[in-house]
């Protein structure tokens, strides 16, 4: 028997009932995880040496809030300079001033190719270069001098070394996000005699922040566990308050805790703010519960366009 066209086309036409394909390995990895999970909280609850009564007697005591305070003060300031440092370090780095570019080059080859720890030391012992620093007419006489000591004490030692650094990243990161804009919008700004300056505030940055606010959220919360490197320097923040507690009361795992449950939590936080800002940025982009999806997820309605197209 002979098929006929009319036959074949109503039978395509008609929806198909799909099987879904079935993962087993998916089954037997949750039953691994949830296994591993139900051990993990087992032994923290049943292992006395982690001695939950000294992580909560510890937990809001006044040293570890006052070096808590200091954690979030400098990581808010080194984050402010990083930001403002990175923005002018890239727009010198595109500039088509070759002096400019070159300097803005140099700067972020010698900051991210250096330990953070050796510029902290460095910034804290400036003294031993410069005891006094001052400020005057080049190769003239001086206005006013300060005693580096007293100018570059630890809380400022810790500024430079932090934000400083975190410029030199940040730059590549705005930079990236700057030439992710189509260049025919700078040009047709251009068209419309705007400058360079409002070009890059009106057109090119907005556009640009999509792309620069997931990595800078990533910094920010990189860069508050990074200010527990400033212990080298002896500068009093979380992680310093917790190691002058159990160097006393040898606590030291309980303590441990205590600057973990903290850093915890406030990368929690910084994570929430992070996507909300990125979700006001990300307008326009289809989103799923984790952001922009890259392969957006197929709807039924959306088979069935495709099977009658």
């Amino acid at each position: 028997m002979t098929t006929s066209s009319t036959d074949r086309d109503v039978r395509s036409s008609e929806p198909l009932d799909a099987v879904p394909v079935r993962h087993p390995g998916r089954w037997v990895a949750v039953a691994v995880l949830a296994v591993l999970a139900a051990m993990f909280v087992h032994t923290v609850l049943t292992n006395d040496n982690f001695r939950w009564n000294v992580v909560g007697s510890y937990l809001f005591s006044g040293p570890v809030l006052n070096g808590l305070g200091n954690t979030l003060v400098l990581t808010v300031i080194s984050m402010v300079i990083g930001i403002v440092g990175g923005i002018l370090l890239a727009v010198m780095r595109l500039s088509p001033n070759p002096i400019l570019s070159s300097v803005a080059a140099l700067y972020i080859w010698v900051f991210r190719g250096t330990p953070l720890i050796a510029q902290l030391l460095f910034w804290n012992f400036l003294s031993a270069l410069y005891p006094r620093l001052a400020l005057g007419i080049p190769f003239g006489p001086e206005w006013i001098s300060f005693d580096t000591n007293l100018l570059i004490n630890q809380f400022a030692a810790c500024l430079l070394g932090l934000g400083l650094n975190e410029a030199a990243y940040m730059a590549e990161i705005v930079r990236g996000g700057i030439q992710s804009v189509d260049h025919g919008q700078t040009e047709a700004a251009g068209a419309l005699g705007m400058s360079r300056a409002q070009t890059l505030r009106r057109i090119v940055l907005p556009q640009a922040m999509r792309v620069i606010i997931p990595p800078t959220g990533n910094e920010t919360i990189s860069m508050l566990k990074t200010t527990s490197l400033v212990v080298v320097i002896g500068y009093f923040e979380l992680l310093t308050s917790v190691q002058r507690i159990y160097s006393v009361n040898f606590q030291t795992i309980p303590l441990l805790i205590v600057a973990a449950a903290w850093y915890l939590a406030l990368t929690s936080v910084l994570s929430i703010g992070q996507g909300f800002v990125e979700r006001r940025f990300g307008r326009g982009l289809q989103t799923g519960p984790a952001g922009p999806r890259l392969f957006p997820r197929l709807t039924r309605t959306t088979r069935n366009e495709e099977r009658t197209a």
